[in-house]
Order: structure tokens, then sequence, then C-alpha cells
């Protein structure tokens, strides 16, 4: 039998292995990965709802004047709210987004014109299928690597017909610099979210901190601060 000194020993190196191994998951997984994939991702910005996105698609309809064949692929569609209305108003959608929770949850909406895939936008594994290509809702930028923007730019450019076009969804960097709020509380749900952020190392970095049901949570998120003049030497890599 093990006396209680050495007991304690052990329970203390098996604790420290877990945490070891904890912390190596988490460092293998991204930020959007857990976050995205969490139901208070949902809560936090349910306010950011239908109707607001289909003034987005209204607005970007009667810009675009798409033919009525018109085929559309949103990337990081999230939960369909862009895809959905899209089908609505006749065109064949494709949504596609990394999050497993958010398939399964809008995959109820399919029809033959209307589809959803868990895929990374870096690996669209299309060629030249669709006149559009939408990227709604600050869904670019999360990457630390440059690499990573890169291939995404260029799978969206293999994935679009000749003379098609690429719709992103960016944040005005100067404003949000000249407007950031460091500190901030949301309520939503029952739910205090206390939000934090800063610009580190060329990120906009947000943390979201709050109780639920007697639990902490903690989320992250990083946005690059991608200016025009960075967009367009993406796109001309890739013309």
């Amino acid at each position: 039998m093990l006396n209680n000194n050495l007991y304690f020993y052990v329970e203390i190196v098996i604790r420290h292995y877990f945490t070891i191994q904890l912390m190596k998951k988490n460092i293998q997984c991204e930020w959007f990965e857990n976050w995205f994939d969490s139901p208070y991702y949902h809560i936090l910005y349910k306010h950011r709802n239908c109707n607001e996105a289909e003034l987005l698609i209204d607005n970007l309809i009667d810009y675009l004047h798409p033919l009525s064949s018109a085929n559309f692929l949103d990337i990081g569609c999230g939960k369909g709210r862009h895809s959905i209305y899209l089908n609505k108003k006749g065109y064949s959608v494709t949504g596609i987004d990394l999050s497993q929770g958010n398939i399964a949850s809008v995959s109820k909406f399919k029809n033959k014109n209307l589809h959803f895939f868990a895929e990374d936008m870096r690996k669209i594994n299309r060629t030249n299928d669709f006149d559009y290509v939408l990227n709604l809702f600050t869904s670019f930028g999360y990457f630390e690597n440059k690499k990573d923007d890169e291939d995404t730019i260029y799978a969206v450019s293999k994935a679009l017909k000749a003379n098609g076009i690429f719709v992103l969804d960016f944040m005005n960097i100067q404003k949000v610099m000249a407007n950031l709020i460091p500190n901030e509380k949301k309520f939503s749900s029952g739910i205090e979210f206390s939000i934090k952020r800063k610009i580190e190392n060329n990120f906009i970095i947000k943390h979201i901190h709050f109780f639920d049901k007697g639990k902490e949570y903690n989320f992250l998120e990083r946005v690059k601060m991608l200016t025009v003049s960075d967009f367009k030497n993406y796109f001309a890599a890739n013309k």
C-alpha cells in the first residue's frame, strides 16, 4: 500500500500530467474552433439577427444584379442566415463553415439548391463552380500565419468561375482603432459578458469572460488588422 506522502506525490504527478495534456490540446486548437462551436458565441451575438442579414443580402442583390441562375458560395456561413435568405430569393447556394456544430444546426434547411458542409475556407475543394463567393460578418483575418490568408484567397479564386465576384465584408481598421472600447459589459440571456479589447502584434484582440450556472468561461477573438492595400496585394497574387 502507498503511504500518505507517496500517495500525495503520485496524485500531484497525475494532476500535473493531465494539466500539461490539456494545455497542449488548447494550444493545438485555434481560438475560433473553440469559440464558434460554443453556444455562448450565438448568445453574445444574437442581436445580429436574420433581419440584419436579410437587409445586407437585399442591398447586395440590388448592387450586384445577379442572374437568376447565379450560384453562390457562402464561406464562414455560421448558422446560415445569409445562405438561407439567398436561397429563398431563388438562388443556388452552398454554405461552408469550420464549425461542425453550426453545420449540424443549419442542415435541416437543406434542399436541392441549398447545401451545407463542414469545411475549412483555406481548403475549399471546388474549381470554377461559383459566380459569387461571399465572406460576411468579418470572418477573415483570424489566422496567425500570412500563408493561411493567402491560401484562403487562392481557394476562393479557384472556386470562382471566370469573371466571378468575391464579396468580402471586413472592418474599417482606422475607424476601429479610433473608437476602440477597452472595457465593456454586455448582458444577453441572463449572462453578463465582460469584454476587454486591445491591439497587440497587429491583431485586434477581444477577451470574453463570464460565468454561467456556476462555471467560469474565458474565450478569445483575434482579427488581423488588414488594410485595403493588404487585400489588393492578396488579390493581385491570384489574378
